[in-house]
């Protein structure tokens, strides 16, 4: 679910679960479950409420099935996609905008302004056609170059460094491998 502002822009796909999660966590606190791909910034919006984010695999059965198993108070993909778990453990549309509706109404600002207000990072999203290759290859020569500390394996793998981090995964839905970066800089 995209979210476009009093000022006709379309926000990023990521921003939806970022207001998401700050209207519920200032409601109540709790963890927040994402994928491994969700931007920096929901881990800096869960601070500011001294809550934790915990992250799975990619696709929202993942996600669902962690926030029920740790009792998370709301969670979601930095595609929009956001879980409610007070109306049920699945992606919800509707359920999202009526939440984000109430945020609106709680804060009596704009869009833009409470988009402003969001921790902001730089991300770009790429895949390059990988079909029967072998990701263990890849892996391998990521574990040569980097520190173990800075690897984290779950699912792909996902390099975190100082200013930034980089996941690089097969895609489980076509024959590429997706690499996303983020950064607080271009």
């Amino acid at each position: 679910m995209a979210i476009v502002t009093d000022k006709g822009e379309i926000l990023p796909e990521d921003y939806t679960l970022l207001m998401a999660v700050k209207f519920s966590l200032g409601k109540k606190a709790g963890l927040v479950v994402t994928n491994l791909s969700t931007t920096q910034a929901l881990d800096d919006v869960a601070a500011e409420f001294n809550c934790a984010v915990k992250r799975t695999k990619i696709g929202d059965v993942h996600v669902s099935r962690c926030m029920k198993e740790e009792k998370a108070v709301i969670g979601g993909e930095g595609n929009g996609g956001v879980i409610i778990p007070e109306v049920h453990y699945a992606r919800d549309g509707i359920a999202a905008i009526a939440l984000l509706l109430d945020y609106l109404t709680d804060t009596n600002e704009p869009v833009s302004e409470l988009a402003n207000k969001l921790p902001h990072y730089y991300m770009v999203k790429k895949k390059q056609a990988f079909a029967g290759q072998d990701f263990s290859l890849i892996k391998n020569k990521l574990e040569e170059q980097f520190k173990p500390e800075s690897l984290d394996f779950l699912d792909g793998v996902k390099i975190t460094l100082e200013d930034g981090w980089i996941h690089i995964r097969p895609s489980g839905t076509e024959p590429v491998i997706r690499i996303i970066t983020e950064a607080k800089t271009k």
